[in-house]
């Protein structure tokens, strides 16, 4: 059975699978996680900081930390840089962070030799229209969360923001992509009301996280492009 969506220009699927079944027959990638990966980078990348995505956070996240001459992310809720959007906005431009994520970093580590970018709400129209540079083919991957289990919980924030991204590429667009994109476009006007009542974002506010959500509620404030140049996150336009 096919699943890369080939006979379309603009597609579209969930998580991981979605990188592997797409990112072959795309002329590039754009890895969506709002809350909080992709967030967390157009912040960081505006100010230009370089951020090194790494798929988990244990021992060997410090090691890879020391490696490239980056700091490591502390806990959402830390003193330090982390996770949290809201701990980025006065990053220093000098700044190395390696961002341990298992959803917007494992993704964007995947694809391999697909050129990525990473969007959401704050840049989608910015990143859609530099995508559109590399080719027509384009794979739009929202990251969805994760049950308890480990498998993909796919998420109301990354549809959306996966939809917006849409709204903004030209080309013929599969059934999984006009999908998100209607879904965005039933929902733009409100999008700062329904991500705090969707499960991810009552999630981050009952821990305290409310600006965090309101951050990555925003739409298009931001022009930058997070581009995955030698595994890090840039921003060329810097």
């Amino acid at each position: 059975m096919n699943f890369d969506q080939a006979d379309f220009e603009v597609r579209c699927e969930w998580g991981k699978q979605g990188v592997l079944q797409l990112a072959p027959v795309s002329d590039v990638i754009i890895v969506v996680d709002v809350l909080s990966f992709s967030t967390c980078v157009d912040i960081a990348n505006s100010q230009g900081a370089i951020i090194y995505p790494y798929q988990w956070k244990d021992e060997s996240a410090q090691v890879f930390a020391q490696s490239v001459d980056a700091e490591l992310a502390d806990k959402r809720g830390g003193s330090r840089y982390s996770l949290s959007p809201a701990s980025l906005m006065a990053i220093s431009k000098e700044a190395r962070l390696v961002l341990p994520s298992p959803n917007g970093s494992s993704l964007s580590l995947t694809a391999e030799a697909t050129p990525t970018l990473t969007g959401c709400l704050r840049n989608c129209r910015a990143v859609a229209l530099a995508a559109m540079s590399y080719g027509q083919r384009i794979a739009v991957v929202p990251a969805g969360e994760q049950w308890s289990d480990g498998s993909l919980r796919p998420s109301f924030e990354d549809l959306i923001g996966a939809g917006a991204l849409i709204s903004y590429l030209g080309g013929s667009l599969s059934p999984e992509a006009q999908a998100a994109a209607t879904a965005y476009r039933n929902f733009q006007y409100s999008l700062e009301c329904l991500i705090k009542q969707c499960g991810s974002g009552k999630e981050l506010i009952e821990r305290g996280f409310e600006q965090d959500v309101e951050l990555a509620a925003e739409l298009n404030v931001s022009d930058c492009v997070p581009t995955l140049v030698d595994r890090a996150y840039i921003n060329p336009a810097r």
